[in-house]
């Protein structure tokens, strides 16, 4: 089930409110967790079976843990909670990849389990491993209610695409929440500002994406302006989905971190990962390089550490060598970033935003293919490989089509508005102007997006390929 759909809108979410509501504060957890495994079940129903294996195990896990902490059993309990979760999200996302790879190593000719990817499970996963791995550091204490821990791991807002919500973030309101008019109007607001995000800015950049690779006349600036415009759809897809998932745990009581902060204002690539995917990068730093000895080991151990944790985030977003690539690509930037870069980018600050606009382009290149080889031709056709021309009609004829909503994406994609917002709510009439305006311009949006849904439009989500 999409939040960017029909049913989701004008079914589920009434429905889950409405029980929620009227349901009594013991029992608010119970309703979180059968409508969730129900939110996930509606897609892939025996799927949701293997979710609550996961939770029964780690459940049991996690006790164990905590009660061993102190001697070997604990690592012993730790260990097997990561082989467990691991081996699971191992199976069903990289079984085939590795016998595909294997068959081209060995040239034997071994079936593939064409095994269904279980819809989240990269994102659940690691929520799983945030919890056992802080039990065992004794960060936060095992949790004894089976539907409390329950209701954490699947909770629905942020089940499918993060972020990725640790339950040392969220262990107190899982206990104990409060709800209020004023943060359920937070939550409205920031749900359909997301939803717009998704549904009229990334899935209109996204029907020029799809149709791109039977574009004929291909040309530089074709390749160009479809990385730009698949970066923008990744972002505001799945920054949309983000702030979606935090708008709806605001109406349930949660306050989600942010996963997004104006990623493409950066003025370097270790920047740009401070601000984008931010609950993927601060898990990998803290439950890996961090633990691995991060930047206070000698220069050979920080090297193993670097390219370990980037050849992971790679490795994280798909069963692919192009995603490998993708990792190892910013591990090298960051590299050379600290090494050579970092005081120059800094006293250039002009020079450092184009520089991080342009290797970012070409980390979306890469990061577009379905493979290697046709992620390295579109890294290539950004540079004119094969004796493609600068221009073309289809260039022209594309950006007439979308180039409007290209400009609108780009302006989005800068804190431009928001700054504009706070230099407004600084006068007493435009202030009152912009209260007044705002519930309107909320329903204007969602009736827009209501009907692009129900005109039965291009309406794909990205990061379930992850």
């Amino acid at each position: 089930m999409l939040f960017s759909g029909i049913p989701f809108l004008y079914y589920f979410l009434p429905l889950v409110l409405f029980v929620y509501v009227l349901s009594p504060k013991k029992l608010k957890n119970s309703v979180l967790l059968l409508f969730s495994l129900v939110f996930y079940a509606w897609g892939e129903p025996k799927y949701v079976f293997l979710m609550l294996l996961s939770i029964l195990v780690n459940y049991g896990l996690g006790l164990l843990i905590e009660r061993h902490r102190a001697d070997m059993w604990g690592k012993v309990f730790i260990i097997l909670s990561a082989v467990f979760s691991l081996g699971m999200l191992g199976y069903f996302k990289y079984a085939d990849f590795f016998i595909e790879n294997f068959n081209a190593l060995t040239g034997l000719s071994l079936p593939l389990l064409k095994i269904a990817l279980p819809i989240g499970i990269s994102f659940y996963t690691f929520q799983i491993l945030s919890y056992t791995i802080d039990v065992y550091r004794g960060t936060v204490k095992a949790q004894r209610n089976l539907i409390t821990l329950g209701a954490y791991i699947t909770l629905f807002p942020q089940l499918i695409a993060g972020p990725i919500v640790r339950y040392v973030d969220v262990e107190k309101r899982l206990l104990e929440r409060t709800h209020s008019f004023s943060k359920a109007a937070e939550g409205i607001r920031r749900f359909v500002i997301g939803l717009s995000k998704k549904v009229l800015l990334a899935n209109t950049l996204g029907e020029f994406c799809a149709a791109f690779p039977a574009i004929g006349d291909q040309s530089v600036l074709l390749y160009w302006l479809y990385v730009i415009a698949y970066m923008l759809q990744v972002y505001f897809d799945f920054s949309g989905y983000s702030d979606m998932a935090i708008g709806l745990g605001k109406l349930f009581g949660f306050d989600f971190l942010e996963n997004f902060r104006y990623p493409f204002i950066s003025s370097s690539i270790s920047e740009f990962w401070r601000r984008w995917h931010i609950s993927l990068g601060s898990w990998f730093r803290d439950y890996l390089y961090i633990p691995m000895g991060g930047n206070r080991v000698n220069k050979p151990r920080f090297l193993l550490n670097i390219f370990t944790v980037w050849f992971l985030t790679g490795f994280w977003h798909g069963a692919e060598w192009n995603f490998v690539v993708w990792g190892l690509y910013f591990a090298v930037l960051l590299l050379i970033e600290k090494w050579f870069l970092a005081e120059f980018l800094q006293k250039n600050r002009v020079i450092a935003h184009l520089y991080v606009l342009f290797f970012t382009a070409i980390s979306f290149a890469i990061f577009s293919g379905s493979g290697l080889e046709e992620a390295l031709s579109r890294v290539g056709g950004m540079f004119g490989a094969g004796g493609l021309p600068l221009t073309s009609l289809s260039f022209w004829y594309q950006l007439r089509n979308y180039g409007v909503v290209l400009l609108i994406a780009i302006l989005c994609a800068t804190p431009v508005f928001v700054k504009l917002k706070e230099r407004l709510m600084q006068n007493k009439v435009t202030r009152l102007c912009l209260e007044v305006l705002e519930i309107p311009f909320l329903l204007l949006l969602l009736v827009i997006v209501t009907a692009y849904l129900a005109d039965g439009s291009f309406n794909p989500f990205l990061y379930f390929r992850f």
